[in-house]
């Protein structure tokens, strides 16, 4: 068996497969369920500037240091920061975010396998006009159903396993047969459906409409609570601190252009955001069904509803959907290569053997928040579920802790020489706003970050009567959350919708006469705020 410093990762043939592959490692469900309501809400188009700056300003810069961290090192983020420390001769704490992307990866690979098995039930569903009635109820209650329904949890989990075999098949076939092909094919296709799907909006909906919800400017509308919002977004969106743009740099060919395909796939992914966004609300207007609607209840009940009434809505509800599986099997894939790639290195295993140990590892782990939402959700500790614990360690502890570590090291553990021969030819500016972004604003931005994220997520456990020690002092929520619909399936429920001036949105369901209680399908509390 070769050295794990010797065991050759693989290589993409072509330079656009860099692009394609990061495109769809970036555009994740966030784009879809997170920013249209947060452009709504935060002022429009300077939203839109604002998180546009955010990205080109502190993230695009973190992202070209994974990148270029790979590229230099032609290995995967555990090897890479591990010869780059060495090198350096930095102190081994440094390492940590090798090892440390891969668990973050590997946890948000796993819950995000079942939103996948989700998303592939509900094209299912719009295929057969299960929407057909439009009305929210019946859309809750076919979501509780598939998800919270302690009775049908099997069903879920054939979904899951589905979706997830689709990952595993991908990657099973290898770098070039397998991941490079399907990316080219899968993110292409998809942009293609969300064009011909924003068309049917712009003919059937208002498109004027949508593009004064996202696109312009209200000034009254924008504040420091939209700065904040922007900043956790662009944090997000972009897929850092999981080893992905680490493995896609060691990818890349010799003669991709690795700074300039980054810059395009920041700006790609603003564009097509917005362009969900102006969709959403083309069609949703007059409906009012989209108003202050996000997360899991924008995408798997307000958008089925606002798109029953539509003509052909069982076509057009079915597209939605597969275009939304596009996208999340893309981030999929991404993921599952960064941990592949590790394993394949540390071990020098055979690919095949490799993503079936792996995809029986998420498959499992995925299982456990599967069933966070059926028969395990009376269990819980600290007031939390076993999905939620693994979302806030993934997003409030692991994906900053990465961030933070290789920035910090980037921007002091390397000498300027070093980097600079890292980085290759760029603008004298772009050095600049690399290097101090890198060793003061990325850190404490993250931190930041990674804090508001922790507490906020603790504080909503408090909410569900969590008698854990960080809720005995009396004080006031961290972040305000604006309240999603509640929504209950008995024949004498109402639609219940409380307007907080904050964040954040909850749905719940009792869908059973024979069953004494249903836990509620996952609200917007209950989804790690990148969703990838």
């Amino acid at each position: 068996m070769s050295s794990k410093y010797q065991t050759s990762i693989g290589s993409f043939t072509r330079k656009s497969t860099f692009f394609w592959a990061s495109v769809g490692a970036t555009v994740g469900l966030a784009n879809l369920w997170q920013f249209p309501y947060l452009a709504s809400v935060h002022g429009g188009g300077l939203f839109v500037l604002a998180y546009l700056v955010c990205l080109l300003a502190v993230t695009l810069p973190l992202m070209v240091t994974e990148a270029v961290i790979g590229r230099h090192s032609r290995h995967g983020m555990v090897l890479a920061m591990d010869g780059l420390v060495k090198n350096a001769g930095g102190s081994p704490v440094w390492r940590l975010a090798g090892p440390l992307s891969i668990l973050a990866s590997f946890l948000v690979l796993s819950f995000t396998a079942v939103f996948g098995g989700i998303v592939v039930a509900y094209i299912f569903f719009g295929a057969t006009d299960s929407f057909g009635g439009g009305n929210a109820a019946e859309a809750t209650e076919i979501l509780a159903d598939l998800v919270s329904s302690s009775g049908r949890y099997r069903e879920f989990m054939g979904w899951h396993a589905f979706f997830l075999l689709l990952v595993l098949w991908v990657s099973a076939r290898g770098v070039v047969s397998g991941v490079e092909r399907s990316l080219r094919m899968i993110v292409p296709g998809g942009l293609v459906l969300m064009l011909g799907l924003f068309g049917v909006a712009a003919t059937h909906g208002q498109l004027s409409s949508g593009v004064d919800s996202i696109l312009v400017m209200r000034p009254k509308e924008f504040g420091l609570e939209s700065v904040q919002a922007a900043f956790f977004h662009a944090f997000f969106t972009l897929g850092l601190g999981v080893g992905v743009w680490a493995i896609f740099g060691a990818y890349s060919t010799s003669h991709t252009r690795l700074k300039r395909s980054l810059l395009a796939v920041v700006l790609m992914d603003t564009l097509i955001a917005i362009v969900v966004g102006v969709m959403m609300f083309s069609v949703a207007s007059g409906s009012g069904s989209l108003d202050g609607q996000h997360g899991f209840g924008l995408l798997f009940v307000s958008l089925p509803v606002t798109l029953a009434p539509a003509p052909f809505s069982q076509v057009v509800i079915a597209a939605v959907f597969l275009a939304v599986m596009l996208v999340v099997w893309a981030t999929s894939i991404a993921l599952l290569e960064s941990v592949v790639a590790w394993f394949r290195e540390w071990t020098g295993a055979p690919r095949t053997w490799t993503v079936i140990i792996v995809g029986a590892a998420v498959w499992l782990v995925g299982l456990a928040s599967l069933f966070s939402f059926n028969i395990w959700s009376e269990y819980s500790l600290g007031g939390a579920t076993t999905y939620r614990w693994i979302e806030l360690i993934a997003g409030g502890v692991l994906i900053p802790t990465v961030a933070i570590l290789v920035a910090t090291f980037a921007g002091w553990g390397l000498t300027k020489r070093y980097s600079a021969g890292m980085l290759g030819v760029v603008p004298a500016l772009f050095r600049k706003v690399w290097l101090w972004s890198m060793r003061l604003v990325l850190p404490l931005v993250v931190a930041w970050i990674g804090v508001q994220y922790t507490a906020v997520s603790l504080a909503n456990l408090c909410e569900n009567g969590n008698a854990a020690v960080w809720c005995s002092t009396n004080q006031g929520p961290v972040a305000e959350e604006p309240v999603e619909p509640e929504l209950e399936s008995d024949s004498e429920s109402q639609d219940e919708v409380g307007e907080d001036s904050g964040v954040t949105t909850s749905t719940k369901a009792s869908t059973s006469e024979d069953v004494n209680r249903e836990q509620a399908a996952p609200g917007e509390e209950d989804i790690l705020y990148h969703s990838v």
